[in-house]
């Protein structure tokens, strides 16, 4: 048992080593739209500011950094659900996709973009990882792994509803993602929410913002490379 408990303090070290920063390869990249892929359905809004991206949904909306990344990196984001009377200003949905493809195009991303339009399942077939933060009106945060098969398995480990897992409204918090060979994880102010080894890790793909019915804007977005 000691030596077992040693093996994995070893194990743990060394990535939490080897998850050291090396290099910002994406950053101040929200101030230009031209970096962003809009997916939304009709009667919500993505404003670019300085800085920053708002967006104000009605009925669905995924924003794709149009860089692939890949290897070992660190995603980094500030994000505030904003309920201050808006008319969609509801407290629910701060989630994202991260290391996404499309097993139905796999040389070009985004040539069912206008087809996916920001509809929730038409993302269903897609191979990635999700976490949709405070979700079913701020009941529900969960971590998926979309296998390309439309069922999106959800673990019992991975379907949280304590209140301190929800969104506090008007609260700005840091977002920090990591990926590295076959380990995942998803943080908020620096504590872990959800950490993952999978045995199929998806290793490259692509990073959207994603959201239904609300309100937020998102700051401060940047992708470190890892050692």
């Amino acid at each position: 048992m000691i030596s077992i408990l040693r093996s994995t303090i070893i194990a743990t070290c060394i990535l939490l080593n080897s998850c050291s920063s090396k290099k910002i390869i994406h950053d101040n990249v929200l101030k230009d739209k031209s970096n962003w892929v809009i997916e939304q359905q009709p009667g919500g809004e993505v404003l670019f500011g300085n800085k920053s991206i708002e967006v104000i949904d009605a009925k669905g909306c995924t924003i794709w950094f149009k860089n692939k990344l890949k290897g070992a990196i660190k995603i980094q984001y500030d994000i505030t659900i904003i309920d201050k009377g808006g008319i969609y200003d509801r407290v629910s949905d701060m989630n994202c996709f991260w290391m996404a493809t499309d097993p139905h195009n796999p040389q070009n991303f985004f040539k069912e973009s206008r087809q996916r339009a920001g509809y929730f399942p038409n993302y269903h077939h897609l191979k990635l990882y999700y976490v949709g933060y405070g979700g079913h009106h701020n009941t529900k945060t969960r971590f998926r792994r979309y296998n390309g098969d439309i069922n999106r398995p959800l673990l019992p480990e991975h379907d949280l509803s304590d209140e301190k897992f929800m969104i506090i409204p008007n609260k700005t918090v840091q977002i920090e993602i990591i990926v590295k060979d076959n380990y995942t994880s998803y943080s908020r102010e620096g504590e872990k929410i959800f950490e993952i080894v999978d045995s199929e890790p998806y290793k490259s793909g692509y990073f959207g913002f994603r959201t239904v019915n609300n309100h937020m804007k998102i700051e401060n977005f940047k992708v470190t490379q890892l050692n």
